[in-house]
């Protein structure tokens, strides 16, 4: 519920249970705040201990998720889910990293207060009038499997404050007079158990679903409003709302049914049906628009499957027959429904009953009618001539097909005024009495009849299809739209050409300019524009502003700045706001398909341009570790082999000083030969570190000249021969060797890191090998030694800066093996060059290693002269 109500300390005696019953626990992190009954239940858990974070010179104590993850205990226990983790750390939220760790496989226990869920951080602020910035998004707990609610009264809560028991005297009064009031206390207890039995409700759906059970379950109630395009819309979706008020603020949906085998509604029902719709979401419900010929069938599945217990309708005025077959909805409804309860809001008088002619204008469609009629001419002048030429000739069908034609064409009514103009065309020219109206026989009535029935039924037929076949299409373009709309936002890298895209794509949705804001330093600021960016003015820039504050939609067409020419949607991502989206006013209709087609566009915007901000985080986060690992490991590197040589220089120094005049010759210049061969060492340690800086940093210049690299071999062979130590050092070239373009000095460097690698890693008197020989397109340099290898796995990491063969701790078992930056400075320069290096171990008896440098040449060299 709040601080202090007994969430870690419940935690912990459950955690003591389950280690006494004998599983494996560990405690990840505990926040006790100096309560000491809490910590006396830490007595006996594994606790792992924290990693120190550096930031800005401050050290903080974080909770390790890397030693969590290698320890892999059955349950982990992370107390304060919504805690904002250091700067520096893997996840910016806590919750983050017990996301990571449930992906990893191991169960979480852990502990929120009701105010840090994002949902409720607008209600939190309007009743204690404190902002929360810690917040855990609905979907992390909504995933959790179990929920337990620790609850006191708001007295016994401050009487332990009073006691000392939640936070210090002074800071537990100024507590008590602010957030901890009584009233707010009241208030997110309340708060806390809807939101429980709101988890609770939506597991029982859930399981509904998965188990494949039909509802409704009254465990909770939930609420269906079924409204159409008629003058009642939005007195049921006000009925629903006073519903759901009556039953304890129980979740409710407005539900429209679009029939694909109908003609498309008049404008004005459609506009009515899409104020409803906008009504409900101001009025606290969801929305959904259902497809489906049955509109009861169509209901009653989706009331089902969401455990929907009240249904709300409106009474229209059926006409007798309806009520007396019961083919009113309110009688089909009642007969389908197997414990949901049907309430049926009557309207005042005019409401639901349908309009005269006079009221619905409909624009007539003189091509249609037209070329129906175009039909019926010549099928005439096709049954004229059958007619002519043939004595009996079934020439009803010509005219049925004209009739289908128009169906298909133009759908129901020129069908129907094509089926009656091809009745009255067939009755005065081809049956008796010719070039006349009147029925000569009673077989043609009842040919007529049976003509004109079907002319009919296989026009509306036609007719239907065809509005099924157009609403089809329509949809499969919105479907079209969204698709290439998700691929140019998945392709998009980067905030800025995310926020390009979504407004090119905005713009070719709505048909007008559209224009992308981020927040850039804490400030909103125009990102993008289509078909470019302009300067919109103070009027849309407030409305641009309110719409990210608020996170609610502003400008025309809202009841907010609604005298504002363009409208402002917020670009709510997951769990957080990326910007906002502004379509210029005049092109969309509220509620249209065309504004819902624009809102699932944003939508997916938003979650790219989130995307695109965790993948720059991920980028910085990634660069900071790595700064990081390069930072420790040189800094060990200084601590100890740049002291050693510094240590026996100085030793050797100062004893020259004190004794030099008591020593003998020979001891002197020993003394000296140290002292120039450790400073030889410390110059090429340097030598590294400054090289490594240079290719990491770009710097690095290339001398290239065309060399051959039995001369580049033989120096380096000569620069390591005193190192040698016993080792032999063979060298293997062939009489002729193609020349190859690259820079002399580096590539001597390179000869002479590998050469001071084989002869730390090989024990005295073993073999080191320089070869070099030639492919068709390479000169290829191998070095072999006769030491222990590396292993596989090890094979491409030997390359990594700082990285050595042995553990640390055998550093001083051979000082000569320098910082672990030759191999890297290898790699660095031979690349430089075009080139390629690669290391192969064992080589023979399961030990030995060599080393391949390929450089390319020039010009191939053909086969028959290698």
């Amino acid at each position: 519920m709040a601080p202090g109500v007994g969430k870690t300390y419940e935690m912990l005696r459950a955690a003591r249970r389950r280690k006494a019953e004998g599983q494996d626990l560990l405690v990840g992190v505990v926040e006790t705040h100096g309560r000491r009954e809490t910590e006396s239940l830490l007595r006996g858990l594994e606790v792992l201990p924290r990693r120190p974070v550096e930031n800005w010179g401050r050290s903080y104590l974080e909770f390790d998720l890397d030693a969590a993850l290698e320890r892999r205990p059955k349950l982990l226990l992370v107390d304060e889910y919504a805690h904002s983790n250091a700067p520096g750390s893997r996840h910016p939220k806590r919750w983050q990293d017990v996301e990571e760790i449930l992906a990893a496989g191991i169960d979480v226990w852990t502990t929120l207060n009701v105010q840090h869920l994002e949902s409720l951080v607008d209600v939190v602020l309007r009743i204690t009038g404190a902002r929360q910035r810690e917040t855990v998004p609905d979907s992390a707990l909504a995933r959790a499997d179990d929920i337990e609610l620790i609850d006191i009264t708001p007295d016994e809560l401050r009487e332990r404050m009073a006691a000392g028991k939640v936070y210090v005297p002074e800071t537990a009064r100024l507590a008590s007079e602010n957030f901890f009031k009584v009233e707010n206390l009241t208030a997110l207890r309340e708060l806390a158990l809807r939101r429980a039995a709101q988890t609770v409700d939506d597991q029982l759906v859930a399981a509904m679903r998965e188990k494949g059970v039909e509802g409704p379950w009254a465990a909770g109630e939930r609420i269906l409003v079924l409204a159409g395009g008629d003058a009642m819309a939005s007195t049921l979706v006000r009925a629903g709302r006073r519903l759901s008020d009556m039953m304890m603020d129980a979740p409710w949906t407005l539900a429209h049914v679009e029939r694909p085998d109908r003609p498309p509604p008049p404008e004005t029902s459609a506009a009515r049906t899409r104020e409803a719709l906008k009504l409900a979401e101001q009025l606290g419900g969801s929305t959904v628009v259902l497809t489906g010929t049955d509109v009861v069938a169509t209901v009653m599945a989706w009331a089902r499957r969401n455990n929907v217990t009240q249904i709300v309708i409106g009474k229209s005025t059926d006409s007798r027959w309806k009520q007396l077959t019961g083919r009113s909805l309110a009688a089909a409804l009642l007969r389908e429904a197997r414990g949901e309860a049907i309430h049926v809001v009557t309207g005042a008088a005019g409401e639901g009953t349908a309009e005269p002619p006079a009221a619905r204008p409909r624009r007539f469609d003189w091509p249609a009618y037209l070329t129906g009629g175009g039909f019926v001419v010549a099928a005439s002048l096709v049954a004229w001539a059958l007619d002519t030429a043939f004595d009996r000739v079934e020439l009803g069908m010509i005219y049925l097909a004209a009739v289908l034609a128009a169906g298909v064409m133009h759908g129901l009514r020129p069908a129907l005024a094509a089926a009656t103009a091809a009745f009255l065309v067939y009755n005065y020219f081809f049956l008796a009495p010719r070039y006349s109206l009147a029925i000569g026989s009673p077989t043609d009535v009842l040919t007529l009849i049976v003509f004109w029935a079907v002319a009919l039924a296989t026009g509306g037929l036609a007719g239907r299809v065809r509005d099924q076949a157009l609403g089809s299409q329509k949809r499969a373009a919105g479907v079209t739209t969204l698709l290439a709309a998700s691929r140019t936002l998945s392709a998009a890298s980067g905030k800025a050409a995310v926020a390009k895209a979504l407004a090119e794509q905005a713009a070719a949705a709505s048909g007008a300019r559209a224009v992308v804001f981020l927040p850039i330093d804490g400030e909103l600021a125009p990102a993008a524009g289509a078909p470019d960016l302009i300067d919109l003015g103070t009027a849309p820039m407030a409305a641009a502003r309110w719409a990210w504050e608020k996170g609610e939609p502003a400008g025309a067409g809202t009841g907010t700045l609604p005298q504002a020419a363009w409208t402002f949607w917020p670009l709510e991502g997951l769990g957080a706001r990326a910007g906002v989206a502004g379509i210029e006013a005049g092109t969309l209709v509220s509620g249209s398909d065309e504004e819902r087609l624009l809102l699932a566009l944003l939508d997916q915007g938003a979650v790219a341009l989130q995307r695109a901000d965790l993948a720059a985080g991920a980028v910085e986060a990634e660069a900071l570790r790595r700064s990081d690992r390069f930072r420790n490991a040189l800094l060990n590197s200084i601590s100890h082999d740049l002291r050693t040589p510094l240590t026996t220089v100085l030793g050797a120094a100062t004893t020259l000083i004190d004794y030099g005049d008591k020593l003998a010759p020979p001891a002197r210049a020993d003394l000296a030969v140290g002292i120039k061969e450790e400073a030889e060492r410390l110059n090429g340690y340097v030598a590294n570190l400054l090289d490594m800086t240079r290719i990491e940093g770009g710097g690095l210049k290339l001398r290239t000249d065309w060399i051959d690299v039995r001369d580049v071999l033989a120096a380096a062979a000569d620069r390591v021969a005193r190192r040698l130590d016993g080792r032999v050092l063979v060298r293997d070239f062939p009489e002729h060797l193609s020349l190859v373009q690259a820079d002399p000095s580096l590539l001597e460097q390179v000869a002479v890191n590998i050469l001071e690698n084989a002869i730390a890693y090989s024990p005295p008197g073993a073999r080191i090998e320089v070869a070099a020989y030639e492919d068709r397109a390479h000169v290829v340099i191998s070095i072999e030694d006769e030491g222990r290898g590396i292993p596989p796995a090890d094979l491409e990491r030997v390359f990594e800066k700082f990285r050595r063969l042995q553990d640390p701790s055998d550093r001083s078992a051979n000082a000569s093996q320098g910082v672990g930056l030759g191999l890297a400075i290898a790699k660095g320069f031979v690349e430089a060059m075009g080139g390629r290096i690669a290391a192969a171990s064992p080589i023979h008896d399961g030990k030995g290693t060599r080393m391949l440098i390929s450089l390319p040449k020039g010009v191939a060299t053909p086969h028959h002269l290698l």
